[in-house]
C-alpha cells in the first residue's frame, strides 16, 4: 500500500473577493510540482461565492466537471440549453467533451454558496457535451456509502471515465469499508467535516489522503463526519 497525506493548511489559495477558493491541486496561479493531479483526479476547488455573484460564460473542452453544493444554491446555464439550480444534496455533471460553454453565479442574492468543483481527466476525447445533475437524500448516506458518480451505476450521475465518487455521513461507532472495484486504481479521501482514523492517520476537517496499491480500508469517526471518496485510475 502507498500513501500520501493532503493537509488542509497546505492548500492554494485565492480570495478575489466575490470569490474565496481553496486549491486541493495545481490550479490558476497556484502550481506546486507535486499537486499537479492524483491519477485521472485534476482539480478539487473549495469555493465561497458571494451573494449573487459567480462564474460568467467561459468554455471547457474534455473534462468531467463535477459540483457538489456543500452551503446554498448554485445557478447553472450551458451551451446544450440546460438553465437550472443546483441544490445542496445534488450532484452535478457536466461533460465538456467536444466543447461546451457555461455560467455558474450564487442563486441567493443575501447568502454565500459553498461547493466544490471536481475535474476529471476523461476516458474518451471529444464526446458530445452532456449535463446531468441528481439528488441524494441524507439518509442514503448514514453511517455508508451512497455511489453518486459512477460509469455504471443507474442510481448516480454517469461520468466518461472509469471513476466512482461515494458519500458518507459517518457517526463514531460505526466502522465503515471501502473496497476497491479495480486493482489499478486508487482512492482519494477527502474529508468535507469531522474528524476521521483510516490508515494510521488522522484527518480532520478539509484534509485529505491518497490511497494505492490498496484493496481495501477501513475508517473510523470520532465525530460525526462528511466524507467524499473519489476512486479514479492511476497514471502510470
Amino acid at each position: 500500500m502507498e500513501q500520501i497525506f493532503f493537509p488542509h493548511s497546505e492548500r492554494g489559495h485565492a480570495n478575489f473577493g466575490w470569490l474565496d477558493s481553496y486549491h486541493s491541486f495545481s490550479f490558476g496561479n497556484y502550481y506546486d510540482p507535486n499537486k499537479v493531479h492524483f491519477g485521472m483526479l485534476r482539480v478539487l476547488n473549495d469555493d465561497v461565492v458571494e451573494a449573487s455573484m459567480g462564474f460568467g460564460t467561459h468554455p471547457h473542452e474534455n473534462m468531467e466537471i463535477i459540483s457538489i453544493p456543500l452551503s446554498g444554491e448554485l445557478a447553472h446555464k450551458d451551451s446544450t440549453g440546460t438553465n437550472g439550480v443546483i441544490l445542496t444534496g445534488d450532484v452535478q455533471i457536466m461533460s465538456a467533451g467536444s466543447g461546451i460553454r457555461h455560467s455558474e453565479f450564487n442563486h441567493s442574492s443575501s447568502k454565500k454558496v459553498n461547493f466544490l468543483q471536481i475535474w476529471i481527466l476523461p476516458k474518451k476525447l471529444n464526446i458530445e457535451p452532456r449535463y446531468e445533475q441528481k439528488t441524494f437524500k441524507e439518509y442514503d448516506k448514514k453511517n455508508k456509502w451512497c455511489t453518486v458518480v459512477s460509469p455504471n451505476d443507474s442510481q448516480a450521475v454517469w461520468i466518461n471515465q472509469d471513476a466512482t465518487f461515494s458519500l458518507s455521513s459517518l457517526e463514531p461507532g460505526s466502522p465503515l469499508k471501502y473496497t476497491l472495484t479495480n486493482s489499478n486504481h486508487g482512492v482519494y479521501i477527502f474529508l468535507i467535516s469531522g474528524k476521521i482514523t483510516l490508515s494510521g492517520q488522522t484527518l480532520e476537517r478539509r484534509d485529505a489522503i491518497g490511497l494505492w496499491d490498496i484493496k481495501e480500508f477501513e475508517i473510523n469517526a470520532e465525530v460525526k463526519s462528511e466524507i467524499l471518496c473519489i476512486e479514479v485510475p492511476m497514471i502510470r
